[in-house]
């Protein structure tokens, strides 16, 4: 089954000198599959992720996700869209750091108001004991070390059990062994309960150990 489609997907800036960043893109990703996207800085595979994640909506082309077409919706649907079926994990956690590795992992879910309260916090601890991260759900996320704020971030993302991961140089920021933990993460959701991860990385051995790389250069595909 094919999680997301993208059909003839051009991109371009003009401030401040018109400049065509991404050319005539097709492809597809399969539902399970764990997909690196890589690239020369300038390359524009953050573009790409920025666009397939429905946060940039001026491009010519078709994206589609689930069977939905994404292109031409209003921003209050692919804002729920996007709540629903799309996690995010980036370089930078960007946890809430007052609040509790609990109440942030809680977030986004509070935000759709699909599930009671009670069913949500249920859920997140569920996820918090997957990624190893017991102990530490009443703790401030401010307080616990930054492979672990990561985990956190990746149980956030999990939250609404969403169709496709999306993670931003999502072990950017790491060493090598939390670089190796959340990898390992990514590639059981994506084994075991059939997420579909797209990662974009600068990290030759992460790309390695995907199911597939969609290489950019100079916008197009390689």
């Amino acid at each position: 089954m094919t999680a997301l489609s993208v059909q003839q997907l051009h991109k371009h800036f003009y401030e401040p000198v018109p400049f065509h960043v991404l050319r005539d893109l097709s492809f597809n990703i399969e539902a399970g599959e764990f997909v690196s996207i890589m690239g020369k800085s300038g390359s524009g595979k953050s573009t790409l992720l920025y666009l397939l994640s429905t946060l940039d909506t001026d491009y010519e082309g078709q994206i589609t996700i689930n069977g939905t077409s994404l292109t031409g919706l209003a921003q209050n649907q692919l804002a729920r869209f996007r709540n629903e079926h799309i996690g995010f994990v980036f370089q930078f956690h960007f946890l809430l750091p007052e609040f509790s590795v609990l109440e942030n992992v809680m977030l986004p879910a509070l935000k759709l108001r699909k599930q009671s309260r009670e069913r949500i916090e249920a859920r997140a601890l569920e996820l918090l004991y997957l990624l190893d991260l017991k102990g530490q759900e009443y703790k401030k996320a401010s307080r616990i070390s930054g492979g672990q704020q990561q985990r956190v971030a990746i149980a956030r993302a999990l939250i609404n059990e969403p169709a496709i991961i999306m993670g931003d140089e999502p072990t950017g920021n790491l060493d090598s062994v939390n670089t190796k933990i959340v990898f390992d993460i990514f590639r059981q959701l994506a084994r075991e309960r059939g997420q579909t991860i797209i990662a974009v990385t600068h990290d030759d051995e992460f790309a390695a150990n995907c199911d597939r790389i969609i290489e950019l250069s100079d916008g197009m595909l390689v």
